[in-house]
């Protein structure tokens, strides 16, 4: 396997079967860059990302700066021929993007030029597209905009959450790079432009991002709330206190705009033994999975067996 000098940079759980890719194949992997360990959950505990863990138990060197565009040094001294990066988390300024012998590549997950950003699955969700997949390209200073070296795509069925996606955009990116690194680092590969004129963008969520807009449609309301399970969430509030909104489908009745065209969006319509009915702007969705604030997260059959706040026509609000 080429011997060529590697860099991979990567956090969330996306990096992880790139990364692991690159061991098995034999990959001379150099150095790993990720973010500094994060306190996570209610007891706070110290985690190092799972690329670090990975890295570690391969005896790979990690480098982890708070801020990469001001603490830098520690990668350059990796002496990289080739930089890979996917889902590192913050931006890669030029001073790395110009180190490498060969080149920066990126293993990003949409179909560039589509959903440039940092939320690429959670944005197709949301938007209610029926495919998406991964894109292999050069990095330049913009982010995203770098030639294309390969892509390949995957549906978008109709129950995926977000992290049922990233999964598999995950694999599907491991074994698109798998494919298409050779080439690269023998300089045979080809590359196209991005066309501007097709460039949509996926941002990080912000909280208001989060919350549920009951003036939607159901079908939007549910994409919504998949394309932010298991995280960041969707949430609304009732009596104050805040909700989130784990799982839930579309009331499948016809008659349902007209029962309800007399009431407010976000008002609960009816409570059934499994589902909390909210009407929205052309009828019904239905909540079955939630969790209230500093509670657990649970089913509405579950809840439903014990002590319920929630009443018919009240408000989400």
């Amino acid at each position: 396997m080429s011997q060529k000098r590697i860099v991979f940079m990567g956090t969330a759980s996306f990096s992880l079967a790139v990364l692991k890719m690159l061991l098995e194949e034999k990959y001379n992997v150099v150095g790993v860059v990720t973010q500094p360990d994060r306190y996570v959950g209610r007891k706070k505990i110290l985690t190092m990302p799972d690329v670090k863990v990975e890295a570690l138990k391969h005896d790979i060197p990690v480098v982890q700066p708070q801020k990469i565009k001001d603490d830098y040094q520690a990668v350059l001294d990796l002496k990289p021929d080739l930089i890979i990066t996917a889902a590192y988390g913050q931006i890669v300024p030029p001073i790395i993007l110009d180190a490498p012998t060969i080149a920066c590549i990126n293993v990003h997950a949409s179909l560039l030029p589509l959903y440039r950003g940092g939320a690429p699955v959670h944005q197709c969700i949301i938007d209610g597209q029926k495919k998406t997949g991964v894109t292999i390209m050069y990095m330049v200073k913009k982010m995203d905009a770098g030639h294309i070296i390969s892509q390949k795509e995957t549906d978008i069925l109709d129950d995926d959450t977000v992290g049922i996606l990233y999964d598999r955009l995950s694999e599907l990116g491991a074994q698109l790079l798998k494919e298409t690194l050779p080439s690269i680092l023998a300089g045979t590969n080809d590359s196209i432009p991005q066309d501007e004129s097709f460039v949509t963008y996926a941002p990080t969520l912000s909280r208001e991002d989060e919350r549920i807009d009951w003036n939607s449609t159901a079908k939007q309301v549910y994409n919504k709330v998949r394309g932010t399970s298991p995280w960041p969430g969707s949430y609304t509030t009732y009596l104050g206190k805040v909700v989130k909104i784990w799982a839930g489908k579309v009331h499948q009745c016809e008659n349902a705009v007209k029962h309800h065209a007399h009431q407010d969006n976000g008002t609960i319509v009816k409570i059934f033994k499994d589902a909390i009915g909210v009407k929205v702007e052309d009828g019904v969705y239905l909540i079955t999975e939630f969790q209230l604030e500093g509670k657990k997260r649970m089913s509405v059959k579950d809840y439903l067996n014990g002590h319920n706040i929630f009443e018919v026509d009240t408000k989400f609000e």
